[in-house]
C-alpha cells in the first residue's frame, strides 16, 4: 500500500509539494488545538460554578481563589480575576473580568482559522495540478511524436488525477478540524459567558457575606 502511494504522489508532479506543506501544517495545527481546547482549556462550567456558588455563599473566597488556581483554564483564570477585586466597586470587579475575558479569548480562538485556510489552499494546489497535467495532455496530443503520445497522456493525466486526488484528501480532514473545533472554541466561549455572569452576580447579591479581608 505505501509503495503505491509513494508512486502515485511521484506521478502528481510539482502539485504534490504544496500540497505536502499544507497537510504538514494542518496535521500540527489540529494536534496542538485538540490538545489546548479539549485538554488544557476544558472544564466542566456546571461543575465550577457550583464550587463558586457554595463558597461565595459561605463567605469563603480564598477558597474560590484556590480552587482557579489549581484549575488554570480561561474560565477560570477570568472568574479568579473577579475575585481578586471582590473588594472593589462592582464596577472594578466586572472590569477586571472583562479584562481578563479580552486576555483569553485569543489563546481560544488562535490558529484554527488557519485550518479552513489550509484547506483551501490544499485543494486549489491540487486543481492547479490538475490543470498542469491537463496542459500536458493537451501539448502531447498537438505537439508529440506519435510514438510518445501515449507516453505523455498517461503522464499528464496520472498528474492531474494524483493532484485532484491528494488535493482533496488533505482539503476535507483539514475542514473537519476546523468545523469541530471551531464549534468546541465556541461552546467554551458561551460557557465563559454564562460563567462569568453568574460568579458575578453571586459575588454582587451576597457582598455581605463574603470575608474581603482575603
Amino acid at each position: 500500500m505505501f509503495e503505491d502511494i509513494a508512486h502515485a504522489y511521484q506521478e502528481g508532479g510539482w502539485g504534490m509539494y504544496p500540497i505536502t506543506v499544507c497537510s504538514i501544517f494542518i496535521l500540527a495545527i489540529a494536534i496542538e488545538r485538540i490538545q489546548y481546547l479539549y485538554f488544557k482549556a476544558s472544564i466542566s462550567k456546571d461543575a465550577f460554578v457550583q464550587a463558586m456558588r457554595k463558597y461565595i455563599l459561605a463567605g469563603n473566597v480564598g477558597k474560590a481563589l484556590a480552587l482557579c488556581s489549581q484549575t488554570p483554564t480561561p474560565l477560570s483564570n477570568i472568574i479568579k480575576a473577579g475575585l481578586v477585586k471582590v473588594n472593589k466597586s462592582d464596577a472594578e470587579v466586572q472590569a477586571a473580568m472583562d479584562e481578563a475575558t479580552l486576555r483569553e479569548t485569543p489563546r481560544l480562538e488562535k490558529r484554527t482559522a488557519y485550518l479552513a485556510m489550509l484547506a483551501n489552499v490544499a485543494m486549489l494546489a491540487g486543481l492547479l495540478g490538475t490543470i498542469s497535467g491537463l496542459i500536458t495532455c493537451f501539448s502531447a496530443v498537438a505537439n508529440a511524436d506519435p510514438s510518445e503520445k501515449a507516453t505523455l497522456l498517461a503522464r499528464g493525466i496520472a498528474e492531474a488525477m494524483n493532484c485532484t486526488a491528494f488535493g482533496l484528501l488533505t482539503a476535507i480532514p483539514g475542514l473537519l478540524f476546523f468545523s469541530v473545533l471551531q464549534g468546541k472554541t465556541q461552546q467554551l466561549l458561551d460557557d465563559i459567558n454564562e460563567a462569568s455572569v453568574s460568579v458575578l452576580h453571586l459575588v454582587v447579591t451576597n457582598r455581605d457575606k463574603l470575608d474581603l479581608s482575603t
